[in-house]
């Protein structure tokens, strides 16, 4: 089949990708004319796991192309996926539609034959219908179900796993309103029937509340540990052995149990507080994820607050080596990262930040400037700090060589937001080592 994808950014690439892997002819198309000359020179402009590689072998191939040319684009195309950023409108927390309703404008006046628009971004119930109407408006030759159809196929995928998640999903979800548009969507994920992959058929206005249903749900789980984390600290209980002890309980489930310093990135913070809002539009307001939002947000205002406590209380003059400031491993992405709170908290308290990201650093110069000092690993950024703070793992901060770091510190202590180390290693190698949800750590003086 032959497929627009409209959007080169995290879901628009990789998805293009993979449905090119499938076998399918992807055109993808981006209005910004220096992403898509990088793209056609062979560079990715976001880094995940794999992608260079799978985008490589399809261009190589001829299944794979980009374009500033959305009816080069949709020459032809049976489907055309809106895959666009939705982020949170200033001001009120609502999903700015923006772009989606831009892009159905300029799609409208390119239908030719038949063609299924899709919503891949994610976007509020009730999008869907919003883009028929539009695209109704611009074309009121064209009727729903016959010269076209709208359908909604959000993402469910996991930055720093993406590929896997596309090619080898626990379910595809796809909203329609008629067996046009299901049999389209039905062909492009074909492929996937042979790993019996479930295909959800839904309503296109259930398909739309199941994606933030799902995010609201986990970043609720993920809020839940946090808080238990914090009531672990003050009675002496360890969340690790908690999370574990719920998490084999199969109603509950261990995943998202990990206790840390609060959720970030492109899809938790901005799908709940989208789901808040279009709740109360509604006038059935969700309270859980209401708290769910204030809860993660003051948590990770709160987390240099650790620091300040792990260093006597004063922070002034204070040098902090940070390792991590992407919002998780395996991605660049900063997007409502905790580091974006924990920095300035700790500059406004009069801490040098010595800052080292295996991914993120190209990134992290766009917000910080010169206000931190970028290092080259994480001895360089360890070298003549005060303090370690450890803010996202990443697999080369799981295995420290913990005598070379204590030598490079001024002191020997650690602040570890993702409880990566043993608290009886960091207390036998003469740290003082703090961590979510279970007792601080100092060793024995002489």
């Amino acid at each position: 089949m032959r497929v627009a994808m409209i959007g080169t950014g995290y879901v628009g690439l990789v998805s293009g990708a993979c449905f090119a892997d499938f076998g399918h002819s992807v055109v993808c198309v981006d209005k910004d004319e220096s992403k898509i000359e990088r793209l056609l020179n062979g560079e990715i402009p976001i880094f995940e796991p794999g992608l260079d590689e799978l985008v490589a072998s399809n261009v190589a191939a001829g299944r794979l192309a980009f374009t500033t040319d959305l009816k080069e684009a949709m020459a032809g195309a049976d489907a055309v996926f809106i895959a666009v950023g939705t982020p949170s409108r200033r001001g009120d927390g609502h999903a700015d539609l923006s772009y989606v309703y831009a892009a159905s404008e300029e799609i409208a006046a390119l239908i030719a034959d038949y063609t299924v628009v899709v919503t891949k971004s994610t976007v509020p119930v009730g999008t869907g219908a919003e883009v028929e109407a539009i695209i109704q408006k611009v074309r009121p030759d064209l009727t729903p179900g016959a010269g076209f159809s709208v359908a909604s196929n959000p993402e469910f995928l996991r930055e720093g796993a993406a590929i896997d998640d596309f090619k080898r999903p626990d379910r595809v979800v796809c909203g329609v309103e008629d067996d046009k548009a299901k049999d389209v969507l039905a062909e492009l994920y074909r492929p996937l029937f042979l790993n019996e992959t479930p295909i959800v058929f839904t309503a296109r206005v259930t398909s739309e509340l199941i994606k933030y249903a799902a995010n609201a749900f986990l970043a609720t789980k993920i809020t839940f540990i946090n808080e238990m984390a914090d009531l672990c600290e003050q009675v002496g209980a360890d969340v690790q052995a908690v999370a574990r002890g719920i998490g084999l309980d199969k109603r509950i489930g261990s995943k998202f149990l990990h206790a840390g310093p609060g959720y970030g990135g492109s899809c938790f913070p901005k799908d709940t507080l989208a789901l808040v809002r279009t709740a109360q539009q509604y006038g059935a307001p969700v309270k859980i994820v209401e708290a769910v939002v204030e809860v993660n947000d003051a948590r990770k205002k709160s987390m240099a607050g650790r620091v300040k406590d792990a260093v006597g209380g004063d922070l002034s003059g204070k040098t902090v080596a940070i390792l991590g400031l992407a919002f998780k491993p395996n991605t660049d992405d900063m997007r409502d990262a905790p580091s974006l709170d924990i920095i300035p908290a700790l500059l406004e308290a009069g801490a040098g930040i010595r800052a080292h990201d295996p991914e993120a650093m190209e990134e992290a110069a766009r917000h910080f400037g010169d206000r931190i000092t970028y290092c080259h690993g994480p001895y360089e950024a360890l070298d003549g700090a005060d303090v370690l703070l450890l803010v996202t793992e990443w697999d080369e901060y799981r295995a420290l060589d913990l005598d070379r770091a204590r030598g490079m510190l001024k002191q020997p202590v650690i602040v570890d937001l993702r409880n990566v180390y043993r608290p009886a290693e960091l207390a036998r190698a003469g740290f003082d080592y703090s961590s979510i949800g279970r007792p601080a750590i100092q060793p024995a003086r002489p």
